[in-house]
């Protein structure tokens, strides 16, 4: 599997680089980490061990993959280590772009602003795990965002599954505990001002109580656990 790093991106450099060309006014940037053992899905771990983990995290990005794949919006990929030439992501379909910045609030807003700055007036950005999210959903995020500044999609653990705006706004990627269950309610409580719509709440996988009773995961884990449901 062919890997663009941010040390050496050699004769691919077009991945990792800004030859783009807009062909819709809506972006859709999706977050992802490199699949490699151990550094994945460290919390479901715990329970199913890594190898496990590893599988259902790459289970995950084969669906985030199908179900942004015709979302009627240019797509991006932001890669936590590297840009991979081949894999889920196929490369005419989705651009390529490594995360740059030292939290993922950093991240986050670097990236809307790359994608602003070539010329979107709405960008929706995702996780790579959200197995209870389709492609309805994100055209519906979309469709807010004509009436709306802003639209912003609740996960139960406290923090969001989905977040759009139609220009950066850096106050909502800092102060942030990220990771923790205060992300949603200090965002929302920076977007009290504005148009904001909020999304039905969805469950994303972190634990494995998340999955324990969901039949698409049970090929994936170990013999170990009680997988009855």
């Amino acid at each position: 599997m062919g890997l663009l790093s941010k040390k050496n991106v050699g004769g691919d450099e077009d991945l990792a680089k800004d030859f783009h060309f807009p062909t819709s006014k809506k972006a859709l940037l999706i977050f992802t980490r490199n699949p490699e053992l151990g550094k994945v899905k460290t919390r479901l771990a715990t329970s199913v061990g890594d190898e496990s983990a590893l599988k259902i995290y790459k289970f995950l990005l084969q669906h985030t993959a199908k179900i942004t794949a015709n979302v009627q919006a240019d797509k991006f990929v932001y890669y936590s280590e590297g840009i991979h030439k081949e894999d889920s992501w196929d490369n005419n379909t989705y651009s390529k772009k490594l995360q740059e910045g030292d939290d993922l609030g950093i991240r986050m807003y670097n990236a809307f602003t790359e994608v602003f700055s070539l010329g979107y007036d709405q960008a929706i950005i995702i996780g790579s795990d959200m197995y209870d999210l389709n492609t309805e959903d994100l055209d519906n995020a979309f469709t807010a965002l004509k009436d709306h500044d802003y639209v912003i999609g609740p996960a139960e653990d406290g923090g969001y599954y989905l977040l759009g705006m139609k220009q950066p706004n850096q106050a909502i990627f800092s102060k942030k505990e990220w990771g923790k269950d205060s992300v949603l309610q200090a965002t929302l409580d920076d977007l009290k001002n504005e148009r904001l719509k909020t999304l039905e709440e969805r469950n994303d996988v972190d634990y494995y109580s998340d999955i324990r009773d969901n039949e698409a995961f049970q090929e994936f884990l170990p013999d170990y656990l009680d997988t009855e449901f």
